[in-house]
């Protein structure tokens, strides 16, 4: 069984984030999504508030875990028998950006694959900055988190 690691801020989960985590338990036996903890990233949702959120969006199914590491998600890996990164890319500067982060885990881990999964098209322009920053602003997010994530942003900007 081949244990995967899906490591992401999830500022606030999204649907681009669920459709990965969706496809890639299909493909590995475990996924483990690593909320990471980045002190010097300002963060809209603590780190609990945002594994509560993923746990709830992912309690339907018995292969995948959700925790908090706030080291080298390599490292996570190693520690947990992972090995395999998977990464969410959604156009070419997103793949630009996370190759070169591939290739400098792959150096710090040389037995930890990175795999990239396209998102679907239709989450091609969600982000979750430009979702914060539509709730701050009362837009409808509805179509791009589901509907526990735009209660708690509705929340946080009331």
């Amino acid at each position: 069984m081949i244990t995967a690691v899906f490591p992401g801020s999830f500022d606030p989960p999204t649907y681009g984030h669920l459709n990965i985590i969706e496809r890639a338990r299909t493909i590995f036996g475990q996924l483990h999504v690593v909320v990471a903890i980045n002190k010097g990233k300002k963060c809209l949702f603590s780190s609990d508030e945002r594994v509560q959120m993923l746990e709830a969006l992912t309690s339907q199914w018995d292969n995948v875990q959700v925790c908090t590491w706030d080291t080298l998600i390599v490292d996570y890996a190693m520690q947990h028998e992972a090995s395999v990164l998977v990464r969410g890319v959604r156009n070419i500067g997103d793949f630009s950006y996370e190759f070169d982060l591939a290739l400098m885990n792959r150096g710090l881990a040389p037995k930890v694959e990175t795999v990239f999964i396209p998102t679907d098209s239709k989450y091609f322009v969600l982000s979750s900055s430009s979702i914060k920053e539509l709730a701050h602003f009362g837009g409808d997010v509805s179509t791009m988190a589901p509907p526990l994530v735009a209660e708690a942003l509705a929340k946080k900007f009331s």
